[in-house]
Parts: structure tokens; C-alpha cells; sequence
């Protein structure tokens, strides 16, 4: 425990420092300067502070103000030693923070009690910061634990949908991750870019309630059997809206809004410009390019350049521009997620076989 005296007569800091040493487990340091004293308060953290009220740089009470007004020192308990006739003074320090009183002369017996029952006190409360700080670090580590469970169920329940339809986990990895770089270069806080790197394969959740021989059919859909697939954004926000997750609430504005259209031509609500939410706008440029970047059984892969031509002809019609932009602008790194997340058993794929437009 580390106790800091402060008195301009360096007789008294002597005195005191002498009488700390028969504390157990005590170090006590001594200054005449209350000025350098709140210097070393600034770097040491005393567990108990006993300073004269009568200094003539710095009165005890200013003092006390001063070290109340730093960092992580406002709990230290404070021992003022006063004349006994100093009541007015002992009012204005208990007010500024002082803890306890000794009135001078000074009696060794009672200021080593008095020392030993604030030391006592102190480390008490240094128990309990210390508990306190343990329990925050259990729960901080227990709603890390929530929070990782909590995605992997996501992910695990997008799967699920993915396996009813020729898509593969690897283009959920590929598409969310496309999302997050879209989001980043937007300027979008970290936060808001993990919430959509976790909520966005979650996009065709509602996939779950299209009937089979729709959502299978190898050739074109009828007029019908259209309108019966584009429900499945209004499904996929039925399951995942009235969450309390934060990921799930983001993930049913994207299973809802990622088929919207910037020129309005999309669905279910035909919504225009930033009428559709940021999160369906960036989806839907990370969803259709990994989409015709991907080998299905119903159709070959584009090549990377040609797929970010469609991109930038579908600029302001189907896509947001600036998303588009915000995509084209983090090219090298969609290559590489593009690289490493690649479906089972596929080798490595070409990039670029010429430079995108500009």
C-alpha cells in the first residue's frame, strides 16, 4: 500500500514517514512541495494521501481539489492534519474530499490507528475494483461467447436455406465479405460493417417457404411461378423481423429490400434511391456479382470483367452508383475474398482477363 505524505516542514515528513514504516506492507513517500507531490500523484497511484492543511505554495484543500480532478484518484482517501480549532477549514476540506481529520500536535499512536483503519478501508475497496473489473471481463467474455454462438447460428440457418436452392455456403462467405468491403468504402462505422458482414447471408432466408418445384426449376420461371419466387423477400423478413438481435433486425431489412431497384423496378415494394435502405443497396451489388461470377447448373460463370461491366451498365438502374463505385474502388480486395472463399472442389479461378471500365 503506498501512502504519500505532504507537508512543507520536512521535520513532520520524517516523523511521518518513520511511523509509516511500522505499518505492515506500507511504503511511505514524503514531500515538502505539494507540487511535486501531485507530479508524483500522476504517475503513482497512493492508497492513502495525509497532507498539512497550512503549506504556503498550496493549502490542503487545494490540494485535495486538484488530486480529486485526476484520473483514477478521486476514490483515494485523504487524512488532513488541522489545528482543533479549525472547523471552518475541516468543513470546506470533508466538502473538497478529505476523509478523515488529525489534529496537531500529533499523537503516534492515534495517527497509526487512524492510518491502519483508512489502509484497511482502501484495500477493501481495492478488492472490490478489482472484482468489479473481474466480473466486467466475465461478462464481456461470456456476451463475446453469445454473440459468436449467435452468428454461427445465422450462418448455419443460412446454409440451411442455400441447400434448397443451387447456391453454395462459399458464395454466402464470398457475398457478405463483398458487403463489408462495400460498406467500408462508403465510410460506414466498423460497427455498422460487421452488423452487415453477419447479416447479409441471411438475404434469402425466406427461400425456405418457395415450393420445390420453383425454386428448382432449371429453366425459366412463368409469369406465376415469378410472382410465387419473389416472395421470398417478404417471407425472409417475416422470419427474421421483431428480433431483439441487432444482426437479425439488419438481416430482415436485407432479406427484404436486397431485390429493390435504384430506378424503382424492383421488389416487393418497387422502392427508388435511398428510399431502399443502405444495407439492401450494398447487398445487392455483392449478391448479383458474386451470383454471376458463380458456376450454377442453369448457367455458366461470367468472367470477373464482365460481370463489373454489368455492374457499371446497371449503374443507376438496378444499382445504387455509389455502392457500385464503392465496389469497383476496393477491386483487389474483392479478387482476393473471391480467391479464397471458392466453392468445394473448385481450383483456383482466373481473375481479370482484361481491365474493367472505368
Amino acid at each position: 500500500m503506498n501512502v504519500l505524505i505532504v507537508d512543507d516542514l520536512g521535520e513532520n515528513v520524517s516523523l511521518l514517514v518513520e511511523w509509516c514504516g511500522q505499518l505492515d506492507d506500507v511504503s511511505a513517500t514524503g514531500f515538502e512541495n505539494p507540487l511535486r507531490a501531485l507530479d508524483w500523484c500522476a504517475v503513482h497511484q497512493p492508497d492513502l494521501v495525509i497532507v498539512d492543511y497550512r503549506m504556503p505554495e498550496l493549502d490542503g484543500i487545494s490540494f485535495i481539489r486538484r488530486l480529486q480532478r485526476m484520473p483514477n484518484r478521486g476514490n483515494v482517501p485523504v487524512l488532513m492534519i488541522t489545528a482543533d480549532s479549525e472547523r471552518t477549514v475541516r468543513h470546506e476540506a470533508l466538502s473538497a474530499g478529505a476523509s478523515d481529520f488529525l489534529n496537531k500536535p500529533i499523537d503516534r499512536k492515534e495517527f497509526l490507528s487512524r492510518a491502519r483503519n483508512m489502509l484497511t478501508l482502501r484495500a477493501g475497496q481495492k478488492a472490490l475494483e478489482d472484482r468489479a473489473e473481474w466480473l466486467a471481463r466475465e461478462v464481456n467474455k461470456a456476451a463475446a461467447t453469445i454473440v459468436e454462438r449467435e452468428r454461427e447460428t445465422i450462418f448455419r440457418l443460412s446454409r440451411a436455406a442455400e441447400y434448397r436452392d443451387p447456391e453454395t455456403g462459399a458464395h454466402l462467405m464470398r457475398m457478405a465479405n463483398y458487403s463489408k468491403l462495400i460498406a467500408a468504402q462508403l465510410g460506414e462505422p466498423s460497427s455498422l460493417q460487421e452488423l452487415i458482414l453477419h447479416a447479409a447471408p441471411m438475404h434469402d432466408i425466406g427461400k425456405v417457404g418457395t415450393p420445390d418445384h420453383i425454386l428448382l426449376k432449371p429453366g425459366r420461371l412463368t409469369p406465376e411461378e415469378l410472382i410465387v419466387m419473389r416472395h421470398h423477400a417478404s417471407i425472409g423478413f417475416e422470419i427474421l423481423s421483431d428480433s431483439t438481435s441487432p444482426v437479425l433486425q439488419l438481416a430482415a431489412t436485407v432479406a427484404l429490400t436486397h431485390h429493390e431497384k435504384f430506378d424503382g423496378n424492383g421488389y416487393p415494394s418497387g422502392l427508388t434511391g435511398d428510399a431502399i435502405p443502405l444495407v439492401g443497396r450494398i447487398v445487392a451489388v455483392a449478391d448479383v456479382f458474386d451470383a454471376l461470377t458463380s458456376e450454377r447448373p442453369y448457367k455458366p460463370a461470367w468472367a470477373v470483367d464482365e460481370a463489373l461491366d454489368y455492374l457499371q451498365a446497371q449503374s443507376g438502374q438496378h444499382f445504387d452508383p455509389a455502392c457500385v463505385q464503392a465496389f469497383m474502388n476496393r477491386l483487389p480486395e474483392v479478387l482476393d475474398i473471391r480467391a479464397r472463399y471458392r466453392d468445394s472442389g473448385e481450383t483456383a479461378r482466373p481473375q481479370l482477363s482484361r481491365a474493367p471500365m472505368a
